[in-house]
């Protein structure tokens, strides 16, 4: 009972993002209009209600000061607009206000029946807000209106260029962060920093400034960011205010024209469009109840990313990796990334000892191999065994880890979806996640359903099965979404251990559970084979990290031989296939020899790691495999070449 009050304390925490059921609320009137304030997980909060709504419910959220310049806010009040507020004031868009932010939206949004896109208004220091959500948050935005905006804290309160600062103000941001001087000026998550998710998703901008500002000098705020922000194609105006006495060293000036800006606001919030809801691609199962559990009582948890070109690739993994460490403030991540472009399911499981396991305890590993799985051509039998084997080594080292299966999208499964077919990948993926009851993203559906949908377009915006950075931001919100729903399923497992493995029968026998790499050292080596203890190619084509500079068994003429002793179900070699890869001969245990080639059709361009299987049923005992290079080759091939990086075992 101790261990659940504990659970439940820290689930209704400031850092969870369950909400209050219907928090209490008190009515009156703002300038004419009904005011309704309450509060949300103990956090101030109200919103004006306009006598009519439009279809829809747009709103405007403003950020800090929601009394000043109310022109345009009681202009869009009449036209049918709600406007929002919460006080996380002098917070400086501090990520624990970000959290409650996310709060907020999702009452508003959920409970009340807000739009889900919100056109976002800061004021001052309330950039620091608006942009930090935004960033965080693309696909929730229409847009964004600002007036004299902060946009780099060094700025102000810093006062580190033009600006004189705010010495008070300063020492306050300070403290909130937990920043010393050099790390608030080394911070690279301002406004001005990192917005090209933000521009790929086209959110339209909008500052309203004083060119004599010297209080927040357009200079080094809003000059900076709009210059960043058009050149990464994002839409931008800014308007300098100079009718009207401007005071406070001209930060303070009257609004010209706020009718102008409530039609910035409303043609880019009505009509309301309401985007399909990622709950229909996520499927929580189990959820991730273990490592809830080490992220808020142990304080310390390590997060794995084992996968290919697209965990390998900045973006969404990044993201993720931010969030948490945000959502946990006072927990020690170690974040393992171990994806390895070209890379399927294969691969992963002989893997997953050497580049994940063996650094130590894993408490959530996100997976994903459906891409590569596709356009390697690893057959489906294959794909279970691999995926089985990973889930159930994984928890063969902590039986409590928790694991994500994540189902990448490329124009292979499109074709499939646009013939009424599901991709046998994702099937495999699904399989496997229901059988572990492991929360899995069908992230491909998700990708094809909006773009059939209008949403986006797939050429322009998401463009290929690398995501762009707004591709990059689609996926990561869905894994948000995962984590929030899996961590408000937490409670419910509160103290319950997970099931062990032993009680839960593999879906294959011959699952690769213990797949491992064995040394090349291992093998007895014959003529025409040598050990090349720092390889790199000579013909100048491009390398994969972590196959080049590093020792190889190499052989390039007919007729090399060598054999390797091994216990296991499964044999195999990982290779570099490169422009002159050959074929092999292979036999087991004085079997007859059997042919395999070793060329694929990017070996042209690339030494492209390479995974292949000689067997991956035998008996679970010892055996001998022997090899030698073959006389033939593929008819594209330069040469007879075998470069053997990893024997492959299980």
């Amino acid at each position: 009972m101790r261990l659940l009050s504990i659970l439940l304390f820290l689930f209704f925490s400031a850092e969870s993002l369950v909400l209050q059921a219907q928090p209490s609320e008190k009515n009156s009137l703002w300038h004419g209009f009904d005011r309704v304030d309450f509060t949300l997980n103990n956090v101030p909060a109200r919103y004006v209600k306009p006598r009519k709504p439009l279809p829809g419910n747009p709103w405007v959220w403003r950020a800090h000061f929601p009394d000043w310049h109310v022109e345009m806010d009681s202009m869009l009040l009449e036209r049918g607009f709600h406007i929002a507020y919460i006080n996380t004031n002098d917070l400086y868009g501090h990520p624990k206000a970000m959290m409650i932010w996310d709060d907020f939206y999702q009452h508003l949004v959920s409970e009340k029946g807000f739009s889900p896109k919100v056109a976002l208004e800061g004021v001052s220091r309330g950039g620091l807000y608006v942009y930090g959500w935004a960033k965080r948050n693309p696909a929730k935005v229409s847009c964004i209106y600002a007036e004299a905006p902060v946009c780099d804290f060094k700025s102000w309160p810093g006062g580190k260029g033009k600006s004189k600062g705010d010495t008070k103000s300063w020492q306050q941001l300070l403290a909130v962060y937990g920043f010393s001087e050099q790390q608030a000026l080394d911070f690279d998550d301002n406004p001005i920093d990192h917005l090209e998710g933000l521009a790929a998703y086209k959110i339209p901008v909008l500052h309203v400034i004083s060119l004599k500002d010297k209080i927040v000098p357009p200079d080094e705020n809003t000059f900076p960011l709009i210059e960043k922000y058009q050149k990464l194609g994002g839409p931008a105006t800014v308007y300098a205010m100079s009718r009207g006495a401007q005071t406070l060293e001209g930060h303070h000036f009257p609004i010209e024209h706020p009718d102008w800006w409530a039609d910035f606001i409303q043609q880019h919030s009505v009509p309301v469009q309401k985007p399909l809801d990622s709950k229909s691609y996520v499927q929580i199962r189990g959820g991730l109840p273990n490592f809830f559990r080490t992220a808020t009582e142990q304080k310390k948890a390590t997060v794995a990313f084992l996968g290919g070109s697209i965990t390998f690739n900045p973006g969404w993994r990044d993201k993720v990796s931010q969030y948490l460490r945000e959502k946990f403030p006072q927990t020690e991540f170690t974040f393992i990334k171990a994806g390895i472009p070209s890379l399927g399911s294969l691969p992963h499981s002989f893997r997953v000892e050497q580049d994940v396991l063996s650094k130590g305890k894993v408490d959530l590993l996100f997976l994903e191999a459906a891409v590569n799985d596709r356009t390697n051509a690893t057959d489906s039998l294959t794909q279970i065994r691999a995926m089985e084997g990973i889930v159930r080594h994984a928890r063969k080292a902590n039986p409590a880890v928790d694991v994500v299966l994540m189902e990448f999208a490329d124009p292979d499964k499109f074709g499939d979806f646009r013939q009424g077919k599901k991709p046998v990948e994702l099937l495999n993926h699904e399989q496997v996640a229901a059988h572990y009851q492991l929360p899995s993203l069908n992230l491909a559906r998700e990708v094809y359903d909006r773009i059939e949908a209008g949403e986006f377009s797939g050429e322009y915006d998401f463009k290929d099965l690398h995501p762009s950075p707004f591709g990059q931001e689609l996926y990561f919100q869905t894994m948000k979404y995962l984590l929030n729903a899996s961590w408000q399923t937490a409670v419910a497992s509160a103290g319950k251990p997970a099931k062990p493995l032993a009680t839960i029968a593999p879906l294959e026998r011959s699952s690769f559970v213990n797949g491992r790499y064995v040394p090349i050292e291992e093998a007895k080596l014959g003529d025409g084979w040598k050990l090349v203890e720092n390889w790199k190619p000579a013909d100048g084509v491009s390398t994969r990290p972590g196959f080049v500079d590093r020792p190889m068994l190499e052989a390039t003429t007919p007729g090399a031989t060598l054999s390797l002793d091994f216990t296991g179900t499964a044999v195999g070699l990982a290779i570099i296939s490169g422009p002159d890869a050959g074929e092999v001969e292979y036999r087991i245990d004085k079997g007859p020899y059997q042919k395999m080639d070793l060329h694929t059709q990017w070996s042209h361009s690339l030494h492209l790691p390479w995974y292949k299987l000689f067997a991956s049923n035998l008996p679970d005992k010892k055996h001998v495999l022997q090899l030698r290079v073959a006389a033939t080759k593929h008819p594209k091939s330069k040469g007879t070449a075998c470069r053997i990086v990893y024997f492959l075992a299980n």
